[in-house]
């Protein structure tokens, strides 16, 4: 047959003491500054199986650069074997290369996207 133990007491009631009036409150303030996201730029890398006018087509679709600026990066790109596209946060930057190896993979062309910390 079980033991029976005797019922444990419950803890004491602990009541909030009323204020006097003579209670302080101090605030201590903490200054955080939150730091700006890091910032990478999207590079577009010279082969020489991409045309030209792919480059351009991507620079204005997934850059948002008008033609002129567009035909500019792509003659760097051209002529100096890197271009940067734009300087985003780390995720933007990420989408951005990912779309540009997608649309160079369904062009069929060997176009390289990288992100660089700027």
């Amino acid at each position: 047959m079980p033991e029976d133990k005797p019922p444990t007491p419950a803890p004491p009631l602990v009541r909030p003491r009323p204020d006097d009036g003579q209670g302080a409150v101090v605030v201590e303030r903490q200054t955080s500054k939150t730091e700006p996201p890091r910032m990478y730029q999207v590079v577009l890398l010279n082969d020489d199986y991409t045309p030209m006018e792919f480059v351009v087509m991507v620079l204005q679709e997934y850059f948002n650069r008008d033609l002129e600026s567009a035909t500019q990066i792509m003659l760097k790109i051209h002529h100096e074997g890197r271009g940067v596209c734009g300087v985003y946060s780390k995720d933007v930057a990420a989408t951005k290369v990912e779309l540009v190896l997608a649309a160079a993979r369904r062009g069929g062309h060997p176009l390289q996207c990288i992100m660089e910390a700027a």
